[in-house]
């Protein structure tokens, strides 16, 4: 570590010391129906979200809590793996995991590592760098992380609590919780979608975005590249540069989208109380914004219209493809385009069967769909499969009664963005999605003790001060 970012890791923790204010630690502890000590919550990602929610909650003394993740140390999130841009899309000075500590942000480290004059001169966050950050971000706070562990399933327990089945190489283990966060990213309530004509391709000729991919292997080869979001045209730009023969980005809307919403909608009345809309205001901005789909910075397009072998067609959505012996031959409805390899950029469906940890109590999960039917002009099958979460991210029950305790599971993620917009996995939106998510958090940890709250009020009898009668007396 620099002498820079030694010192700036000294100011950080300074810092939160000044403003630790109240200290009292509020929860007892409670254990398991297996002898051993429950967490209060679990988190379930430690990407940036999950990182965040913990940071949050340890500065509102929830200090028993444990962040479990599958992937290895540095290779959380998309970071490392799928995301293939070169830079963040958001502005450089967006804030967000720091939750307003101004030493902890992003430009903060960046200066201690690289100077101020590097942070003057940069136009857009690298990719990498932003991924050492968390890094940093996550040693300097201390943050109890447990990598190489998924969670295979989660069900109900005595006393209140959730009991968490954990995957880690050293086999099955279980862990007890009050609450659990899933922070669980893009594909956390369902899985990556494939476009339905496509679906019957095998794995080693048509994969999704979200998957890893050996670019090394596409040189001379014909790319395909379904959708014309931003991750799409971020797989082609890579394709080309790795020597790809021919790349054809297949965009099924008349016009390719220019404007990106999320822009819009980055200010603090709409990232705050979007969510305290009428279900009916909620559906219409998120139906504008998610219809939309997210649109793609001018270097983004640029960095693949360099390439002579790229080619971008409009109104060409994909109605058929078949294997044949010259390679996979898609029907568009432009007609026929030939590949050898096709890259699905087209997001995530919303299937909670898919997610193992989900799949025993997937039926009972509220759906939009169950709670609210928009006009007809505003129906979209997609977004009524997004769950309905309470006002405090937690699941909602389809059927009241019969799975009451998926009330103490929060959905912190993309998954989230119908009940609260722009929320979790969104950069822009951490410093008021976070502390929203914490209270509810903190309200029903505290709701639920509420009895031992009262009887340690009335046992309370810590006096401040000492009156000597006899003394007051004689004068």
């Amino acid at each position: 570590m620099s002498s820079d970012l030694a010192v700036l890791t000294a100011q950080v923790r300074a810092d939160l010391a000044r403003i630790a204010h109240p200290s009292a630690q509020w929860l007892k502890p409670r254990t398991g129906p297996d002898g051993q000590p429950a967490v209060d919550v679990l988190i379930v990602g430690g990407g940036q979200s999950g990182l965040a929610t913990a940071f949050g909650l340890l500065r509102s003394r929830v200090t028993n809590i444990l962040v479990l993740d599958k992937a290895q140390h540095g290779r959380e999130g998309p970071w490392r793996t799928y995301a293939r841009m070169p830079t963040l899309r958001s502005p450089k000075d967006f804030t967000g995991p720091d939750l307003d500590i101004p030493s902890l942000t992003y430009q903060a480290w960046h200066e201690a590592k690289f100077g101020e004059q590097s942070w003057r001169d940069l136009d857009l966050i690298p990719r990498e760098y932003w991924a050492a950050y968390l890094v940093w971000y996550r040693e300097v706070l201390d943050l109890p992380v447990r990598n190489g562990c998924e969670v295979v399933d989660i069900a109900p327990a005595a006393d209140g609590l959730l009991r968490a089945t954990v995957r880690s190489k050293d086999g099955e283990t279980v862990l007890y919780a009050r609450k659990i966060v899933l922070a669980t990213g893009q594909e956390g309530m369902g899985g990556w979608s494939i476009p339905a004509p496509l679906r019957h391709l095998p794995a080693t000729r048509c994969v999704h975005s979200g998957t890893e991919i050996d670019f090394g292997a596409l040189r001379g080869r014909r790319v395909a590249v379904i959708g014309a979001g931003a991750s799409a045209f971020d797989n082609a730009a890579v394709a080309l540069e790795a020597g790809a023969a021919r790349v054809d980005l297949l965009c099924r809307r008349a016009e390719i989208q220019l404007i990106q919403p999320y822009r819009w909608l980055t200010f603090r009345g709409f990232l705050r109380h979007f969510s305290e809309l009428d279900d009916a205001w909620r559906w219409r901005f998120m139906r504008a914004v998610l219809e939309l789909r997210e649109g793609f910075p001018q270097h983004t397009y640029d960095r693949c219209a360099v390439h002579s072998v790229f080619h971008l067609h409009e109104g060409a959505p994909v109605v058929s493809a078949r294997d044949t012996a010259d390679g996979l031959v898609l029907q568009t409805a432009k007609g026929e385009i030939m590949a050898d390899f096709v890259i699905g950029a087209t997001g995530i469906t919303m299937d909670f069967t898919q997610r193992p940890e989900l799949r025993r109590f997937a039926a009972n999960i509220a759906r939009w769909s169950d709670r609210y039917t928009p006009d007809g002009s505003e129906r979209n099958e997609r977004l009524g499969a997004f769950p309905y979460l309470a006002d405090d991210y937690a699941l909602c029950e389809r059927r009241q009664g019969e799975t009451p305790w998926i009330s103490d599971i929060h959905v912190f993620a993309i998954a989230s963005t119908m009940s609260f917009g722009a929320s979790g996995s969104s950069i822009n939106a951490m410093t008021t999605a976070v502390p929203k998510l914490v209270h509810g958090l903190t309200r029903g940890l505290f709701k639920a003790d509420i009895d031992a709250h009262w009887a340690a009020f009335q046992v309370y009898d810590v006096k401040q001060a000492t009156v000597r009668r006899d003394a007051a007396a004689e004068r």
